[in-house]
């Protein structure tokens, strides 16, 4: 199997996005952190096929579970104290709250469907 299947190229491709924007986030606020770049030896792993890429991207997969769970408890805490205060703007255009938890829902949803799938585990167990 030289190729990866399908669902890791498409996993792959959204890391290489996520890479870009990571980068041009940590190069316009002159700081970085974890959660941005950590993509970048998750990428390197799934790429090369190393030893470690499983493991790399679930520990990955994991922080951004906790990201996503630390933000929606913060969101149902200030919902619960101030629900006209509880809104998302970007570029002056409300997003609403739901749409914001089903895309976060779906992309994690993903995420751990290719990381815990038996065909990703077989493409990175075979060396080339």
């Amino acid at each position: 199997m030289n190729k990866p299947p399908l669902r890791l190229t498409l996993l792959i491709i959204f890391y290489v996005l996520l890479l870009i924007l990571a980068l041009w986030r940590s190069y316009s606020i002159q700081s970085i952190d974890l959660f941005t770049i950590g993509v970048i030896p998750v990428l390197f792993g799934l790429v090369k096929r190393t030893q470690w890429a499983s493991i790399a991207l679930k520990v990955y997969l994991a922080i951004q579970t906790l990201a996503a769970l630390a933000l929606s408890t913060t969101a149902v805490i200030a919902y619960q104290l101030t629900p006209e205060d509880v809104k998302v703007e970007y570029n002056g255009m409300t997003i609403p709250i739901p749409a914001i938890a089903i895309c976060i829902l779906m992309v994690l949803s993903f995420q751990y469907w290719v990381a815990f799938c038996k065909k990703t585990a077989d493409y990175l167990k075979q060396n080339s």
